[in-house]
């Protein structure tokens, strides 16, 4: 479990009664939370709950029907076009599938943010790119091409570019997805690291149990796109809910299956981005 001592009552993130719709689906239904200023918050939820749909209007990535949220203190509805790009410098992310550019050696990725968002000198962002490989444990490894890394290093090399511009808050999209049990620890580890030597918040989306029970200062439960409970690990592993008790012990649930998921689970579609919430 993560050390709640080093998060504050400062809200980084604040959400109140968020609603948003695909179509003429609503997806996300009243939902009110906060991310505090060093804090670890996970999002949990089964399959179809909308844990990855609302990271993505976290990141203020997609345009909500109604409700309030404020990022750093700032409401996302007051924002013109420019002070959404300086806001979005101050957001890390480190995508699900580590998300590197093929093309482009190790330290070309790490230093893609400086290259679009600042204007220093290419020593510069070389060392720069150097110091955040270091603390994710890949110092040396810059001139690599992504295929010579594995699974883990992928994922570690996606977190280097994700703090390389000391972001206020980091968000991840299930870091801990296709990887064996070692190496997803030693990844949680590195979450943990971060944020002490950063004192940056960072919002996790994850489906392993043991992840979440490990890092998490605060857990957010989501189900059907509504919130079941936000609390302390404690607090969620002896919550008497029934839908909590199931998620927690893998037991499965009778629900029929809405026909627009049977199809997209069929043809392999992302219904997360698409249809449905994951």
């Amino acid at each position: 479990m993560a050390d709640s001592e080093t998060q504050s009552t400062e809200k980084v993130i604040e959400v109140e009664d968020l609603v948003t719709h695909y179509g003429e689906r609503k997806i996300l239904d009243g939902i009110t939370m906060d991310v505090r200023d060093g804090e670890i918050m996970v999002i949990m939820g089964g399959s179809g709950s909308g844990k990855s749909t609302l990271l993505r209007y976290l990141m203020a990535l997609e345009t909500k029907t109604s409700g309030t949220m404020r990022i750093l203190g700032r409401d996302i509805d007051d924002l013109s076009s420019q002070d959404f790009v300086d806001l979005r410098k101050k957001l890390g992310v480190a995508f699900q599938g580590g998300a590197l550019f093929s093309s482009l050696t190790v330290g070309e990725n790490v230093m893609l943010p400086l290259y679009e968002h600042t204007k220093l000198e290419i020593q510069t962002m070389e060392i720069m790119a150097r110091m955040k490989l270091q603390v994710v444990e890949l110092g040396g490894f810059e001139d690599l091409m992504p295929a010579e890394l594995s699974g883990g290093m992928i994922k570690r090399a996606a977190f280097a570019r994700a703090v390389v511009m000391d972001p206020k808050i980091l968000f991840c999209d299930e870091p801990s997805a296709g990887l064996d049990p070692a190496v997803a620890s030693a990844l949680d580890d590195l979450i943990l690291t971060l944020r002490e030597a950063m004192g940056m918040s960072i919002v996790v989306v994850t489906h392993e149990l043991e992840s979440a029970f490990k890092i998490a200062d605060r857990i957010t439960v989501l189900d059907r796109g509504k919130i079941l409970m936000i609390g302390t690990v404690d607090e969620v592993r002896s919550s008497k809910n029934e839908r909590i008790y199931n998620l927690l012990n893998r037991v499965p649930e009778d629900d029929t299956m809405d026909p627009d998921e049977y199809l997209a689970r069929l043809t392999g579609e992302d219904f997360d981005i698409g249809n449905q919430p994951l």
